[in-house]
């Protein structure tokens, strides 16, 4: 097994641990004596959390929307009251975790894509004796911020696999499009795409603003007839490109990382060659779940590793698999 496979392993499993956890009063045992740790009808009875999720999320990136319903999953079954807020801005995203320590929440969640903004207000959180724990972001960051556990996928990993699928497919040159400058994971994918692929351009573009970044598309496209696949960082900004190439009379194919419903029906219907899929829904789940664990058990997951998400592509070849949780908001 890969690296990445382990990992995700390490995540299903920790997903068992606590379905089993929180059902240990449900069945045998003294459960009116024993209420720590237990649950009723599919909840845990251990006192009230307040739980914050704070993301890097833009306005309307449906990315996101994954992430929370797995949130809310986790939350839901721990009797977890749990407070979501996001700004793409790191300076924005680091004063949320500020307001998240001054409201006295009982754990954060929270991304590290702008890990210098946040990192010092993270460390002001575990000093207060808030735990803390990183998801989709921050990989590289998370071990010296002091959280108990990592999230996510190895986006230069996520790249590297990324750039050999583009050889396999025969590409000749590959533009990568960052919709977020700054953020550390977006631009490790396209590094790792470079470094197995190799012909590689990147461009920027604004990810809130779609009509500016399907223009920029369209005059890139129409400039530079050698490219011929556009690898996306975002569903949005993949089905974005897709216009794009039709507007600029382009032959280029469209590839991208993350799921949405509306993704999984462009892959089926061919106008999308694959999609690298991190698992957002898994993401959002074990952030909050292991806040609870660690709250109630004083368990950890990973082994102080990250637990690996992803990758893993979604091609016309296992569309039909996922097809179904991409149309529950799910995947």
């Amino acid at each position: 097994m890969v690296r990445w496979q382990k990992k995700a392993v390490a995540a299903v499993a920790a997903v068992a641990l606590a379905a089993a956890l929180a059902a240990c009063s449900s069945s045998g045992g003294k459960q009116k004596e024993q209420s720590s740790g237990g649950s009723g009808s599919g909840v845990a009875n251990t006192p009230r959390m307040k739980v914050a999720l704070i993301t890097h999320s833009g306005p309307g990136d449906t990315f996101w929307d994954i992430v929370r319903r797995g949130a809310d999953a986790a939350a839901k079954k721990d009797n977890i009251d749990l407070q979501y807020s996001a700004d793409p801005d790191g300076a924005a995203q680091a004063n949320l975790v500020q307001t998240a320590i001054d409201s006295k929440v009982d754990g954060i969640a929270v991304t590290l894509n702008k890990p210098d903004a946040v990192i010092p207000n993270v460390k002001k959180a575990i000093a207060a004796g808030i735990p803390v724990t990183v998801l989709n972001g921050g990989l590289d960051q998370w071990k010296s911020s002091g959280a108990i556990g990592y999230f996510g996928q190895d986006e230069r990993i996520a790249g590297q696999a990324t750039g050999e699928k583009l050889k396999e497919l025969g590409a000749k040159k590959v533009l990568c499009v960052i919709h977020e400058q700054g953020n550390v994971s977006l631009e490790a994918r396209c590094q790792g795409i470079k470094d197995k692929f190799g012909n590689v351009e990147n461009v920027n573009v604004n990810g809130t603003d779609q009509p500016g970044t399907q223009a920029t598309l369209t005059s890139k496209l129409q400039q530079d007839k050698a490219v011929d696949y556009v690898v996306a960082l975002n569903a949005g900004i993949a089905l974005t490109a897709v216009q794009a190439a039709k507007d600029a009379g382009s032959g280029a194919k469209i590839g991208s990382f993350d799921m949405s419903k509306e993704m999984a029906k462009a892959i089926q219907s061919g106008s999308v060659q694959f999609a690298v899929d991190q698992q957002p829904y898994l993401q959002g789940y074990l952030a909050v779940d292991a806040l609870w664990l660690y709250k109630n058990n004083g368990d950890t997951i990973g082994g102080g590793q990250a637990t690996l998400t992803g990758p893993a592509f979604i091609d016309k070849a296992n569309i039909a698999a996922v097809l179904k949780y991409a149309e529950a908001g799910t995947r």
